[in-house]
């Protein structure tokens, strides 16, 4: 693939690419913008290449979630924990349910599957893909984050 071509499907993938790297970047807008710039260059420079053993969107969601699991664990061994920020519930308005709200309530793979499979469309086979993780332990936790989204969501209805 020349650099042409490769830079026409990262155009055609950026939008999903930044939402994808915000959510690997636990919703920091900033961050995710730098774990992207990382990748691009990466990708660019040959660091990361495109086998085509699988679309070229899955591959490149790979490529951003390991980017910015190194980007946060550098990030996270410099933060002290007075600057972490931790969810706010009383800036969640009343009858309106946020989905970064529940879904930071799953195991982060529950989420991250949860993610991949209604937000951006992915397949169960594509996920496992992405995530490195066999196709099993993928549907075992689609189902289980499923289910419990569901309560979660449940319970704060009936907290309202």
């Amino acid at each position: 693939m020349d650099s042409k071509e490769l830079e026409q499907l990262l155009k055609v993938y950026h939008k999903d690419a930044f939402y994808w790297a915000r959510q690997c970047c636990h919703y920091d807008s900033e961050e995710a913008k730098e774990v992207l710039q990382i990748v691009y260059l990466k990708i660019l420079e040959g660091k990361a290449k495109f086998g085509g053993k699988s679309n070229f969107k899955t591959w490149l969601f790979s490529v951003i979630r390991f980017t910015s699991i190194d980007s946060l664990k550098k990030k996270s061994s410099f933060e002290s924990l007075d600057n972490l920020s931790l969810v706010d519930n009383d800036s969640f308005q009343e009858n309106v349910i946020h989905y970064e709200h529940l879904l930071e309530k799953l195991s982060e793979r529950q989420h991250k599957v949860l993610l991949l499979s209604f937000y951006h469309g992915m397949p169960l086979s594509e996920i496992a893909e992405v995530m490195n993780l066999h196709i099993g332990t993928v549907r075992t936790h689609y189902e289980r984050g499923k289910a419990s989204l569901k309560q979660i969501i449940e319970k704060e209805q009936n907290e309202r």
